[in-house]
Order: structure tokens, then sequence, then C-alpha cells
């Protein structure tokens, strides 16, 4: 006996379509809201950036990751950087790119954040070692980079110092899109959450 198709219901069927069509505009709507209102000058750096949200192409291009998420749970110490409660994430450093001065297009520092078993890109850093030879605060898109400073132990000898720049790419910050640390990117649950102390502030060059 041949079993005959049955069209399902009409009221099932427009339940199903409302179901999905629900589902798109949410998605749509939360990928919306994950992408971070920059600043006209900062939207080349980011479409120049966009091709790392694959950290492959990080490691092909010459970044190497540092491992440990970087994660600055404690109010600043006197004398130290003013470092808000937050975290910077997992930092993949460019050796090929240090020097004394910066390009815009091209950070030393790439900044990711644990989700879920991968690597997701939340932003960028301009770092300037003072062993460049570097004779005075960088400045960079009108923003004076941080420090000098001590290097961030664990994750770099102490006396690696440098002035940097952060810059919130791919994730809102609260705290501006320069601010040195994020609250809402989160090391927890990563095996290499290293959490740390705001670091010690040198006396300027100039």
């Amino acid at each position: 006996m041949t079993k005959r198709f049955t069209p399902a219901h009409p009221v099932k069927c427009l339940g199903l379509f409302l179901v999905f069509l629900w589902t798109s505009l949410a998605w749509t709507q939360s990928a919306k809201q994950q992408t971070v209102a920059l600043p006209p000058e900062l939207e080349p750096v980011r479409a120049a950036l966009e091709k790392y949200q694959d950290p492959l192409v990080a490691i092909h291009d010459g970044y190497l990751s540092t491992i440990g998420c970087a994660d600055f749970p404690h109010d600043p110490q006197p004398g130290h950087e003013q470092y808000p409660r937050g975290a910077m994430g997992i930092h993949f450093l460019n050796p090929s790119l240090i020097g004394p001065s910066v390009d815009p297009m091209h950070p030393q520092i790439l900044l990711y954040e644990p989700v879920g078993g991968k690597f997701q890109l939340v932003g960028a850093e301009w770092f300037v070692p003072l062993a460049t030879g570097v004779k005075e605060r960088p400045q960079l898109l009108g923003h004076p980079f941080w420090g000098p400073m001590e290097g961030h132990e664990p994750l770099m000898p102490i006396e690696l110092k440098h002035y940097d720049l952060h810059v919130w790419l791919f994730k809102e910050n609260p705290n501006g899109v320069f601010a040195p640390t994020n609250p809402d990117v989160n090391c927890t649950g990563y095996a290499y959450d290293v959490q740390m102390h705001s670091t010690h502030h040198l006396a300027a060059t100039k």
C-alpha cells in the first residue's frame, strides 16, 4: 500500500516559520550589538585587522602567542599604572614589528579572549620597549601611550620596560576604546588565567 504524503497543518507551518524568523532576527541583532562603535580614524585599523579573527592567520603573519590570559582583578597600587579592574586577554606578539615608532595599521600585539575553547579577537596593542631607543612618550591618533612601566610579570621579564597603548576594536569596553583593561574580557575558566597586579610606573623621559 502506497503511503500518501500529508502536508503539514498550515498553522504548524506558520508557527515554525515565525520561530525561524525570530531566531534569525535575534541572531542578526546580536551580531549588530557585537560591532563596536569606533571613531572614524579607527575604522581602517579594524578593517586591516579583521583577518586576524582567525588566530592561525595571525600566527602565519608572525604573531606568537604568550599563552597566558592577562587578568587584573585587583585595584591599582600607589606608584603603579592606574589600571581599572579588568583583563587584557591573551597577547599575540609580533617581534618583527617592534621599534621606536609605531604604525597604526600594524600593531605589535593582538589581543584575544578565550571563549568556549577558542580565541576571539577583541583588540590590539601598540608596544614600544625603551630598549628601542625611543626618546619620548609615543602618541597615536592623538592618544598618549601609558608608561613608561616595568614588564608585566610573569608574562614578561620585569626588566622589559616599555610604553603601550591598547585599543578595543572588536569588543565594547565601558571604560573607553583606549583603556588598558576591559572589564568585559573574561579569563575565568581558561587554564592559563594569569592574575596580576598593576605594573610599576617609571619616571617618564619627557
